[in-house]
């Protein structure tokens, strides 16, 4: 059993950045990949963002240049880097982790709660 535990979320101003951390405890021994998604007031859990387990990051268009994936795999830690934010960039952000790294949200076994993020204009 693998649990994931976001932190980072707050309230920034538009054109700041803030840094989310998703922190890994319990089967960490094993290799996953880990994607970032956020869900907007009324809307679905969008993908962003994702690192393989070989630590090669993928990004969608909509953030790709603004967002930086990155690993300390001593820490058990993902990291999800935010710059240029944008007040439609406020929602929940979530990583998730499986096996293998998938734009997907079906594809993850393993979700943390969501921390918040919101953009002030």
């Amino acid at each position: 059993q693998l649990r994931l535990v976001e932190s980072g979320g707050g309230l920034v101003q538009s054109a700041g950045s803030l840094t989310l951390a998703c922190t890994a405890s319990g089967r960490t021994d094993d290799t996953y990949g880990v994607g970032w998604f956020r869900q907007a007031p009324g809307e679905g859990r969008v993908f962003l963002a994702a690192i393989t387990w070989r630590g090669t990051p993928y990004y969608m268009p909509s953030v790709r240049g603004r967002f930086v994936v990155s690993t300390d795999s001593t820490k058990n830690t993902v990291y999800l880097q935010m710059n240029s934010l944008r007040p439609n960039d406020t929602a929940v952000y979530y990583c998730a982790a499986d096996r293998t790294s998938s734009r997907w949200r079906d594809d993850y076994h393993y979700w943390g709660q969501g921390t918040q993020v919101t953009v002030s204009s």
